[in-house]
Order: C-alpha cells, then sequence, then structure tokens
C-alpha cells in the first residue's frame, strides 16, 4: 500500500495548504510518501520545498487514476462534497483529512486534524512547520504579505491604503511577471516569493492575508496583524481571536491604522505547538512505524 498526500493549491487560492503539506511531509522524514496536486507548477518545484515525489493531476476525481484501492492518504482540500467524502473513505483503508473549519464535523470513517475540534479519531492542533518557533532578530519593522495568488490584482488596486506606512512588501508566488513594477512606489522594498521564509521570521509586524503566514510570524514572536481579504473564506477568524491577533476586515484603511497604532497594547496569545503531536498522529494512524 502506499500513502499519498493530496493538496489543494493553484493561482486562485494561494499556497497556505501547500506551506502545510510541505511541514508535514518534511517532518514524516524518510517516509515514502507522494504529493497529489492540481497545480502543475507547485508539482514540478515541490523538491525545491524539500519533497522528493510529487505528481500534478487536472482535478481531485482524478486521484484513482494514480492511487489503487486500499492505500492511504491525507487530504487537504476544501473540494470535498458529502459523495466524494463517501467515495474517498471507502476507496483508502486509511483517509486522514485536515480541516480548517470551525463548523467541521467527522466522517465515520476518516480520520480528522483539526485546529477546533477534538474526540476519537481526531487531533487538534496547526502544523506550521518546527523551525518557525526559534526566535531571529526583527531586522524589518513592518511587512506587507497580501497572499501568493492575487489573480484580480486587488493589491494594485488598493495599495494606496499601505503606502503611508512605508512598510515592505513580500510578492507572492503566483504574482504576476512585472507586477512589481506597479507596487514599488508604494513600498519601501519589495522582496521576491523566494525570501518568504526570510522576510516572515524577520518581520516584527507582519501584515499578512494568509492565515499560515500569521501563524509562522506569531510562532517566532512577530506582531501579525490578519487581512481578511472578502475573496478569503474566513475559517481562521475564530482562532486568530483566540490568540488575540489583530483582525481587519477588508480594505478598511481607517482599521488597518487603529490595528497599527495600538499593536503596543496588544497581549498576543501563545500558540500551542502541535506540529509534533500531529505527525506523530499520522504516522500512528497509518502504521507508519
Amino acid at each position: 500500500m502506499r500513502l499519498f498526500y493530496y493538496v489543494h493549491t493553484g493561482h486562485r487560492i494561494g499556497l497556505d495548504r501547500f506551506h502545510r503539506a510541505a511541514a508535514i511531509i518534511n517532518q514524516l522524514g524518510d517516509v515514502d510518501i507522494t504529493l497529489l496536486s492540481p497545480d502543475y507548477r507547485i508539482a514540478a518545484e515541490a523538491k525545491d520545498f524539500g519533497i522528493k515525489r510529487s505528481v500534478g493531476m487536472d482535478v481531485v476525481r482524478n486521484i484513482p487514476q494514480i492511487a489503487q484501492h486500499g492505500d492511504k492518504i491525507i487530504f487537504d482540500s476544501a473540494e470535498l462534497n458529502p459523495m466524494l467524502l463517501d467515495d474517498m473513505s471507502q476507496f483508502f483503508s486509511t483517509f486522514i483529512r485536515i480541516g480548517d473549519s470551525p463548523n467541521d464535523t467527522k466522517h465515520p470513517k476518516e480520520f480528522l486534524i483539526s485546529p477546533y475540534l477534538s474526540g476519537e479519531g481526531i487531533v487538534q492542533g496547526v502544523v506550521i512547520g518546527e523551525h518557525y518557533y526559534e526566535q531571529r532578530p526583527k531586522t524589518i519593522p513592518m511587512a506587507l504579505f497580501f497572499g501568493d495568488d492575487d489573480y484580480e490584482k486587488d493589491l494594485e488596486i488598493h495599495q494606496v491604503m499601505f503606502a503611508p506606512f512605508e512598510m515592505d512588501l513580500l510578492m507572492g508566488f503566483y504574482h504576476f511577471l512585472g507586477y512589481e513594477k506597479v507596487l514599488q512606489n508604494s513600498f519601501k522594498t519589495v522582496h521576491d516569493w523566494e525570501e518568504y521564509d526570510e522576510v516572515i521570521r524577520s518581520t516584527d509586524i507582519l501584515i499578512t492575508a494568509s492565515p499560515m503566514a500569521v501563524l509562522q510570524n506569531l510562532a517566532g514572536g512577530g506582531r501579525p496583524i490578519y487581512l481578511q481579504r472578502p475573496d478569503y473564506v474566513n475559517d481562521f477568524i475564530p482562532l486568530f481571536q483566540s490568540l488575540n491577533i489583530p483582525i481587519v476586515e477588508g480594505y478598511d484603511t481607517a482599521s488597518l491604522e487603529r490595528a497599527v497604532n495600538s499593536i503596543s497594547a496588544v497581549i498576543y496569545g501563545k500558540l500551542s505547538q502541535s506540529d509534533h503531536k500531529v505527525v506523530e498522529f499520522i504516522k500512528k494512524t497509518c502504521n507508519l512505524g
């Protein structure tokens, strides 16, 4: 039996789930695992993130064309509907799903990883990569990471909102070639997406629409502000509220100003370091030794 990890990522939804996949796969160590993704670009570049084997595929329904009945899978996607969940949980001998919604429920034949739920066959926690908990000097006072995707060029439309703060900008993986040229006058320094780790870990005040970046920055001692983009789901809002992370809804300049100006009074919660617990849950569930 083989082990697969399916992750939904792409130029319209960003890389948050893929960052989580990379963290889990790397922490599984020498376990033989194949990453599946509907994004051929990330499948081709997955090796740069420490992933040895990856396969691009067209749609989630094509998974059975690659896997065989009785294989095992970690499933990280919001694409599931009740019928597909039934099919997947019957096709695979072990079906582990990663869910982000506070309204999630566990299917009888699945195992679940969730930031909110606990119980039989469930592990509660978030995985960001253990190295993000290592403290680094905060050499960048303030930076914006809008997210990896910006297909509608919303950042260009709303860049005036960020210009007064003279902050740095971290470009996204799926941003358009040359996009930085129309943004550079609104930001102090523009960093390429390849500097992701360095910028996230070295920034004091990180303004970002990426839930994963929020958690990574917080883990390393940063002070993140979450920008809830209108085109993003709000699954992480309850978690961020529990951690006392400031939240700015949409492109509200006044709200962002208030969040930045009052950040010195914010007492951030401590993020529970649950990477190891989640990885051990996967190993035990899949009988990986």
